[in-house]
């Protein structure tokens, strides 16, 4: 049996470093990646797109459209780390713990569709309730997250590590630095046209009957999310308590590798909610906190945004479709 070629397009990006250096060390798949003179080369690209035996896209949207393009070998299957394929008729949805049957549909798959960091979290929330009928289709909810800027990609790490080398009128608004250059801020909310990238592929997977409304950030530290979502009781269906929503996100996860969910002790101990506690890991945490005086519920979820919410979900879906996850 020969050993899995893997290519890895776009492999200096912020996702595409942390899956080859997660991939670093395996004995059992041959990773590919192409040399710096030849990364824009459409003739290279794709000759080792259709060479490799899996694909893993981490590109932008437009460009992850092109690489599956230029795809003329139909035994090259593919993972990809964009939004271009989320809601994409064709392509199976890469969260491992969606479902019991979505482990089986991504190792049989051809084409994986990696999901988005804030959309794991929220999802990974809201699936579960919805479908059990604790949360309403058309509840009117609000989505908040904050990310480490590493979420804004290359440029966005490059203004919060080396501003130096970013012209002033590139960099955030926020106080003026040594040399009177602009210094990224340490908080920022954005999206503020309400038209969020993730927010179709929420609404689809959570099975909304609207779209959300999304409200994410950037803090000035590196990697993490933490996401939240309010709950208002009197409009949830009788009987849907903190209890029963954290009962039916326990039973949904129970035995899952890589997201667990807080017992309502530990929650009604935390102070707060670190956003990089989990970094370098593929885990997932979700809690549900309540104020029943006042009716009102909040759902949690903390996870790497290049973890769980990126890499760490790429090789997640390797592995299973390698036979190995």
């Amino acid at each position: 049996m020969t050993t899995p070629h893997v290519f890895i397009d776009g492999d200096q990006g912020t996702t595409g470093l942390q899956i080859h250096a997660r991939l670093q060390g395996r004995s059992d798949i041959v990773v590919n990646t192409l040399p710096l003179a030849h990364r824009k080369d459409p003739q290279r690209r794709a000759e080792a797109l259709n060479a490799c035996d899996i694909a893993i896209l981490c590109l932008p949207d437009d460009a992850a459209r092109d690489a599956v393009g230029l795809l003329t070998n139909a035994d090259v299957r593919v993972i990809d780390a964009s939004s271009a394929h989320r809601v994409q008729d064709g392509w199976t949805y890469g969260l491992a713990e969606l479902g019991p049957d979505q482990p089986r549909l991504i190792a049989q798959s051809k084409r994986v569709t990696n999901p988005g960091c804030y959309p794991t979290g929220a999802i990974g929330l809201l699936h579960p309730l919805v479908d059990a009928g604790l949360v309403p289709r058309d509840y009117p909810l609000a989505i908040h997250a904050v990310s480490g800027y590493s979420g804004g990609g290359r440029s966005a790490v490059q203004k919060y590590e080396n501003t130096e080398a970013q012209p002033p009128d590139h960099a955030e608004p926020g106080a003026s630095g040594p040399g009177g250059r602009t210094q990224p801020s340490a908080f920022q909310v954005y999206g503020l046209g309400l038209q969020h990238k993730h927010v179709p592929e929420i609404q689809y997977y959570a099975g909304l009957a609207h779209p959300p409304v999304f409200v994410p950030a950037y803090g000035a530290y590196r990697q993490g999310i933490v996401l939240t979502i309010a709950l208002q009781q009197r409009l949830l269906p009788a009987g849907a308590q903190a209890e029963t929503l954290h009962a039916c996100l326990a039973n949904h996860y129970a035995g899952a590798a890589h997201v667990r969910v807080l017992s309502l002790a530990e929650s009604s101990g935390l102070q707060g909610l670190d956003p990089q506690r989990l970094n370098d890991t593929n885990n997932m945490e979700l809690a549900v906190f309540a104020n029943p005086e006042r009716g009102q519920i909040l759902l949690s979820a903390v996870f790497d945004n290049l973890g769980k919410g990126a890499s760490g979900a790429a090789v997640q879906n390797l592995n299973l479709m390698l036979g190995a996850g």
